[in-house]
């Protein structure tokens, strides 16, 4: 799957029809991941146009993992499958919006959590910390065996 070059005009990028993914210079566009149940955010990630383009076909979430440098079909070590319910781009498409569902454990996070935002900052006495406010719905020595 080929995508269209971003159209030269606003009004064709921001009203029309054509899905034209803008990538930065890295090749990327940022990702982000909601339940297509209740809303809760579950991760923001990268795609590059190999990604989206398999995510799109599929109806299965894939990004590009920056840190393995490489395709990374969401679950399929874990089972923790993204089958897409939606599939949205911002106003000037530099950003998609998939809203999924989640097999196996129901958990999208390494750590085993279903989030991976799990974590809620706080102030107190002039530091910033960080709370942690879920438990995990899986032991990731179980299942990440790499």
């Amino acid at each position: 799957m080929q995508f269209s070059s971003p159209p030269t005009s606003k009004a064709a990028l921001e009203e029309g029809a054509v899905l034209a993914p803008r990538f930065d210079a890295a090749g990327l566009i940022t990702a982000i991941v909601t339940d297509a149940r209740d809303g809760v955010l579950l991760m923001v990630a990268h795609m590059n146009a190999e990604a989206l383009a398999l995510s799109l076909e599929t109806g299965i979430a894939h990004y590009w993992s920056r840190s393995r440098n490489e395709l990374w079909k969401k679950g399929e070590t874990s089972g923790n499958l993204q089958t897409i319910v939606e599939l949205r781009t911002d106003c000037d498409q530099d950003a998609i919006w998939l809203r999924v569902e989640v097999a196996g454990h129901g958990a999208t996070c390494h750590t085993g959590r279903r989030s991976c935002f799990y974590r809620k900052a706080e102030l107190a006495d002039g530091s910033a910390r960080l709370i942690i406010d879920s438990e995990p719905k899986f032991d990731p020595e179980d299942i990440y065996t790499k």
